[in-house]
């Protein structure tokens, strides 16, 4: 423990000094950091704004963690994670999980809702549980922003929010978002009102930071990229299926479906 408490330290204080040294020293340093700080509850009326991501079993974990990772470091925000009980979610295909902070029965309020995808047991298990599509309507009821990435956005069409909203999905799932009264729009992420819905999986990241700037600035929002350094620069562009043609479609759609569980 003293080790690892070390090594913290040590990772700490080089972060803190190398940062300082690109803006010209610790005095420069100072200044902006204590503002920040001070400045955590100011975004939202002396409160933190309160960010909350649906989880469920069999959902995708990237949906839901891509996002919540790029959110969870603006000041002023709060990112929980509510499911239908407490404890461990596992994602789609079984490998991980992630656990649930609270239940959906204790949250009563949320001013950003994020609806993540999963595998279509893990979509239909929500749609077909009425106590939690009840709660989605409700909080949509009184939230700022409803978002989703994936086929979540599958999950709000089901629960009857985006009725003629324009809104994005996984790409495979298009026809059925159609069939449930939204317009579909092939494109990374989409705003519609309210609504804000991501295309899939890594869209999420993407998505978040578009919301970081709807929530603070274009500036802060630069900033949460490059602290996470944001820089995709993948080794093929293959990453839509207009690029990817539809050899790799299948290839894609047989992989997803198999590592599924």
């Amino acid at each position: 423990m003293v080790e690892v408490h070390g090594r913290r330290q040590v990772l700490r204080a080089a972060a803190v000094t190398g940062v300082a040294a690109a803006v010209g020293g610790t005095a420069a340093l100072a200044g902006p950091v204590a503002a920040a700080a001070g400045e955590d509850t100011a975004a939202a009326g002396g409160r933190k704004r309160r960010i909350g991501v649906l989880v469920y079993d069999r959902m995708t974990l990237l949906d839901a963690i891509g996002p919540a990772e790029v959110l969870s470091r603006l000041p002023g925000h709060s990112v929980s994670l509510i499911g239908r009980r407490r404890g461990d979610v596992r994602g789609d295909t079984r490998h991980g999980a992630v656990v649930a902070d609270y239940r959906i029965d204790e949250v009563d309020h949320l001013d950003i809702l994020l609806v993540p995808g999963g595998s279509g047991r893990g979509a239909t298990a929500v749609v077909e549980h009425e106590p939690t599509m009840r709660w989605i309507r409700h909080i949509d009821a009184r939230s700022t922003w409803t978002t989703s990435v994936c086929t979540g956005s599958l999950i709000l069409a089901y629960a009857g929010l985006l009725q003629g909203h324009r809104a994005t999905t996984y790409w495979s799932a298009k026809d059925e978002l159609n069939a449930k009264g939204a317009v579909y729009v092939p494109e990374r992420f989409v705003r519609s009102g309210k609504y804000v819905t991501a295309a899939g999986v890594s869209a999420g990241i993407d998505m978040g930071l578009y919301l970081s700037a709807l929530l603070a600035d274009d500036t802060t929002a630069k900033a949460v990229q490059l602290a996470l350094e944001y820089d995709p620069q993948p080794p093929f562009d293959t990453g839509s299926p207009d690029k990817a043609g539809p050899e790799l479609q299948q290839l894609a759609m047989r992989l997803l479906l198999q590592s599924q569980h």
